[in-house]
Formats: structure tokens, sequence, C-alpha cells
């Protein structure tokens, strides 16, 4: 039997995977709430996408990279000359390899905040 006298007569329907549906749940017992039908409305109405620009953060990916490359070049020169010891090449590395570290747990508290 249908209801014409209903406020909300429009019905929508979504399919999500069963991960997706476990992520809900957690969202709406953050908000506290049992009832899909109010926070999905209350989202679809009020809620909002946040679009992140990343190219600065691929840019200056490519620019660690460069780096790396350079050391690397540094580290065969070295090796060849004996100008630098193996733990000046060893601190370069860790180093770059922090930046890359600090760029990585920048992105993932991005990706995780939208």
């Amino acid at each position: 039997m249908k209801q014409q006298n209903r406020t909300r007569n429009v019905q929508l329907i979504v399919r999500v995977t069963e991960q997706e549906h476990s992520h809900i749940k957690r969202k709406m017992a953050l908000m506290k709430t049992n009832n899909f039908n109010a926070y999905a409305r209350k989202m679809l109405i009020d809620g909002y996408v946040i679009e992140v620009d990343l190219s600065q953060y691929h840019e200056l990916a490519g620019e660690v990279n460069k780096i790396g490359v350079n050391i690397n070049q540094i580290a065969r020169m070295a090796n060849e000359t004996r100008n630098i010891s193996p733990q000046q090449i060893d601190r370069l590395q860790q180093e770059v390899e922090q930046i890359w570290q600090l760029l990585k747990l920048s992105l993932s508290e991005l990706q995780s905040a939208s």
C-alpha cells in the first residue's frame, strides 16, 4: 500500500560494500545515532566534500626524489675518490629517508582527514 501522505515521499537507494557499511556504522556511532535515514539525510543535506589539491605534494615528492638521485651520484663519486666517509653517505641517506617519511605521514594525514 502506497502512502501518499508522507512528508518525505522520494526514496533514495544507496548500495555500499561491507567495508563502507562498517565505516558508516562507526560514523553513526560517533554521532550517537542508530537512525540511518536521519543520518543519511543530515549528511546529504548538510555534509560537505573536501577537495584537496595535492599538486604541491607531488612537486615536493619529485624534488625529494631529485635530492636522492643527487646523493646517489655523490656517493658514487665519493666511493671512487674516497673523499667522503661511508658514515657521511649513510647519514645523507638517513636524512633523505626521514624527509620521505615526513612526506608520507603528511599525505596520510591529509587522506584520513578527507
